[in-house]
C-alpha cells in the first residue's frame, strides 16, 4: 500500500511567545516493510534555526528554534509512504517465552560475545520514564505467559485481551497518566494501552518498545472517506531472538501489516512524541493537530466539512 500523510500541529498562544525551540519526530522511518518515498516539512513563522538529525534510536528527528515574538505555530508534514503486508512466518519456531526472557536476562554475564540485536533489544526490558515495571502488571500479564507457552502464542494472547478488556476512552487519561492508573480503571487511549502492554513484557523480563505512527482508518460502507479525521496511533513492538521485533496493536487487538504506518520507535511516548519542546511566555495555549491519511491507490476522498 502507498500513503500520503498529512500531519498538522497548530499552537495558539493566549500572548506572543518570543522564544521557542522544540524537537519534532514526523518524518516516517526506513523499516524492512516501509519506505519512505518523500516528507517536506512546513514552519510557520519561519524557524530561525533548523536542523535534522538522527535520535538515539534511528528515528528521523528536527530542531527547531523560533526567536522572534509569534502567537502562532503550525507545524505541516506531508509523508508518501510505501508499507508491505505481513504474517508471521509459517516455519519459524517460537521459542518460550521464558526462554526469551532468560537469554534476554543473561546476556550480559561473560560468556562469549552476546549477539547484537539481543544485546540492542535488552535496553528495552528495563524501566522508562513513563514505563516502569510493577507485580500488577506481572500479575496481569501471567493468564497469557503459562510455563512453556510458546511466545507468539503468549503475545497474540496478551493483545487480544487488552483489547478484550479495556475501554477506549479519549476522556479518562492524559499524557502523563501512570500505567497502574489505567490498569486500575481499564480504559484509556492507544498511548496508554501500549504503554501497558510494554510495561506488562517487561515485568516479565521481556523487551518490548513503543512504536508511534498512523494507523489507516475506513469509512462505513457506501461512505466517503474525509479528509483530516484520523490520528496518530501507537502500538508496541516485541523482541524475539532469532526473529527480531513482531508488532502488536492492543487497542485493535491485531498484528500490524500495511494498514500501519511507523514513524519511529523509543523507550516509551516521552521519546518520541510528534512535537515537544518549550516556550518562554504565551500565557497559555490552544492545540489543534490534524492528520490525514491517504491511500494513494484508492479514488480521492471528499474534504471534511470542518
Amino acid at each position: 500500500m502507498r500513503y500520503r500523510v498529512q500531519h498538522i500541529t497548530e499552537y495558539r498562544y493566549a500572548e506572543p511567545v518570543p522564544l521557542c525551540h522544540n524537537v519534532v519526530h514526523l518524518r516516517p522511518r526506513e523499516t524492512d516493510r516501509q519506505a519512505c518515498e518523500a516528507t517536506e516539512i512546513d514552519v510557520t513563522p519561519a524557524p530561525a534555526a533548523r536542523r535534522d538529525r538522527v535520535d538515539f534510536f534511528g528515528n528521523h528527528a528536527m530542531f527547531l528554534g523560533l526567536q522572534e515574538p509569534h502567537r502562532q505555530l503550525r507545524i505541516e508534514c506531508t509523508s508518501e509512504v510505501e508499507v508491505k503486508p505481513f504474517a508471521p512466518p509459517a516455519d519459524f519456531d517460537w521459542p518460550a517465552w521464558e526462554d526469551v526472557a532468560d537469554r534476554l536476562g543473561t546476556c550480559c554475564r561473560g560468556g562469549p560475545p552476546p549477539d547484537p540485536d539481543l544485546l540492542d533489544a535488552r535496553q528495552f526490558s528495563f524501566d522508562s520514564p513513563q514505563v516502569p515495571r510493577a507485580a500488577a502488571l506481572a500479575d496481569y500479564a501471567r493468564p497469557s505467559f503459562p510455563p512453556g507457552r510458546p511466545v507468539l502464542d503468549a503475545l497474540l494472547d496478551l493483545n487480544r485481551r487488552i483489547y478484550t478488556e479495556f475501554k477506549f476512552d479519549s476522556s479518562a487519561t492524559d499524557v502523563g497518566t501512570p500505567v497502574l492508573e489505567v490498569l486500575e480503571h481499564r480504559r484509556g487511549v492507544c498511548q496508554d494501552v501500549a504503554h501497558l502492554a510494554i510495561g506488562c513484557l517487561r515485568s516479565l523480563g521481556l523487551a518490548a518498545r513503543y512504536v508511534s505512527g498512523y494507523l489507516r482508518t475506513r469509512p462505513p460502507p457506501g461512505r466517503p472517506r474525509l479528509v483530516g479525521c484520523d490520528a496518530s496511533h501507537a502500538w508496541l513492538s516485541a523482541f524475539v531472538p532469532g526473529f527480531g521485533w513482531l508488532d502488536l496493536d492492543p487497542t485493535n487487538g491485531v498484528v500490524p501489516s500495511d494498514g500501519h504506518i511507523t514513524v519511529g520507535w523509543a523507550r516509551d511516548y516521552d521519546d518520541i512524541a510528534p512535537v515537544k519542546g518549550v516556550i518562554v511566555g504565551g500565557r497559555g495555549h490552544r492545540l489543534s493537530v490534524s492528520v490525514d491519511v491517504e491511500p494513494l491507490d484508492e479514488e480521492p476522498a471528499l474534504a471534511s466539512a470542518n
